[in-house]
């Protein structure tokens, strides 16, 4: 009994300290409910860290995707920047050579601009997609099995 009397006696100082908030607080930290899968092959979770609204027309997704999975072609009506957190990964604009991207790079795609994004062959990738929340992304052509595995190949042979 002393014992917790005495305990309750060293947190009564500390309760005017607990935090009550009226703020909206998310967290990029979370993986997210799995995506459904209809616009990539694989694996990947989506976690809407931030939703637009009339005030702030943008979102914030964090996206994972596990290795080997594939994002379709798609292009945005505003610009879309992708801050990739951890992981690596593949990006490309059509027209365009693909690159490899990998934590702590921030890419810049116009809008209008037909691309992909996604893991690569050997590691899973996460990154924080910034774009327009009041508009639809456009899905454009599936990306096959065959070219992101050729496209894989290429930059694996390039990074030796």
């Amino acid at each position: 009994m002393k014992k917790s009397t005495l305990l309750f006696f060293l947190l009564i100082p500390f309760l005017g300290f607990t935090q009550k908030s009226d703020y909206t607080v998310s967290s990029y930290l979370l993986e997210g409910p799995k995506a459904p899968n209809t616009h990539y092959i694989g694996e990947a979770w989506l976690n809407n860290v931030l939703q637009g609204d009339a005030e702030f027309n943008f979102n914030i997704t964090k996206a994972t995707f596990r290795k080997n999975s594939t994002l379709d072609w798609h292009k945005h009506s505003t610009p879309q920047v992708l801050i990739v957190v951890d992981g690596e990964g593949y990006y490309q604009e059509r027209g365009k050579d693909a690159i490899i991207i990998k934590k702590g790079d921030v890419i810049r795609c116009g809008k209008d601009t037909e691309h992909w994004h996604t893991a690569s062959k050997e590691n899973p990738i996460t990154y924080l997609a910034l774009y327009d929340g009041s508009k639809p992304t456009v899905w454009t052509e599936p990306l096959t099995q065959e070219y992101y595995d050729s496209v894989a190949k290429k930059l694996s042979a390039e990074k030796k």
